[in-house]
């Protein structure tokens, strides 16, 4: 923060000339900050705004009362949930399902821009690059059915399992399988959209030095792993930073959508408890106080993420 600061100051100085050079900067940019307007008034209204209504996690809300004449509880909402007795549950089936997201989706995106960017054909590029962008715009609903229709009891992966194998196997409801689902889903409804950032990313990479490197001999394969891959490699790090951000964010509205009795040990996660207690119960307070612990473990994470990023000599998100 200091080097910024110093930075800051040499580039504006201080005092008085400091806001006459920043209002000349406006001014000169005043159509790339109206353009940033929107954003900044969406934020306001729909994100710092609504952080008043955090006091609710320590009060016993209640809706007729509103929130500045709710009884003042404390941390009572906070000391219930730890006295839960299956929180634990909740919390494993969170971690497992943020952990198979890190590992398995978070490298899909990269991996599928690094072949798109290898393709010499543009024309087949951008029609390949369209094709893999739909999926991000069906519903989740949409895909929740072609899911059931595919690999329920009466679809085709159930039926052709049941003939190679000789015995069928419940892929929709097998708590063995429901995580490997979830996963195979967002695979394939976000990888695409997700290559965005990454092929923009490789838009910078010099083509000289894939011109040099062939002159030397190196292959397609080396000029990936030795020019490719370290010129998006700070992409790749912020990217994971602002992934360590939502571990905790498994999204209920898709996990309702799958689950049912027979997978109801391993779909019960902490969004889905949050919507349990605070839509279907009215419990309010409580549903805020869990998500409250899970903001602030999810701030905790990106701030400890971007720590290491900077000791291992990367620029990090700040």
């Amino acid at each position: 923060m200091g080097s910024k600061a110093a930075e800051r100051k040499a580039m504006y100085g201080s005092g008085k000339k400091y806001w006459q050079k920043l209002g000349a900067d406006v001014k000169r940019d005043r159509w790339l900050y109206l353009l940033l307007l929107p954003g900044l008034v969406y934020f306001i209204i729909f994100k710092y705004l609504p952080m008043f209504g955090i006091v609710i996690a320590f009060e016993n809300y209640v809706p007729f009362s509103g929130v500045l004449h709710s009884q003042w509880v404390g941390l009572k909402w906070f000391k219930y949930f730890f006295n839960f007795p299956s929180w634990i549950t909740y919390l494993t089936n969170t971690l497992i399902l943020s952990l198979m997201n890190i590992v398995f989706y978070f490298p899909a995106p990269i991996i599928l821009a690094l072949l798109l960017n290898e393709m010499q054909s543009l024309r087949y590029k951008k029609i390949l690059q369209t094709l893999l962008y739909v999926p991000h715009f069906i519903s989740i609903v949409i895909v929740v059915s072609i899911t059931f229709v595919m690999f329920g009891t009466s679809g085709i992966v159930y039926k052709l399992t049941e003939q190679l194998l000789g015995h069928p196997i419940n892929y929709m409801g097998s708590p063995d399988t429901f995580r490997w689902m979830i996963i195979g889903q967002t695979i394939w409804k976000e990888t695409g959209w997700g290559t965005i950032i990454f092929l923009a990313a490789l838009t910078n990479v010099d083509t000289q030095l894939y011109e040099a490197a062939m002159v030397d001999g190196a292959g397609r394969l080396r000029r990936l792993w030795h020019i490719t891959l370290p010129a998006i490699r700070s992409t790749i790090v912020l990217m994971l930073i602002l992934r360590m951000g939502s571990v905790l964010d498994t999204g209920y509205d898709h996990l309702i959508l799958m689950a049912n009795a027979l997978n109801r040990k391993v779909s019960q996660t902490l969004d889905v408890f949050v919507y349990q207690q605070g839509i279907q119960s009215g419990q309010f307070s409580y549903a805020s106080a869990i998500g409250l612990m899970k903001s602030v473990v999810s701030v905790t994470l990106v701030v400890l993420s971007n720590k290491i990023a900077h000791a291992m000599g990367e620029q990090g998100l700040y």
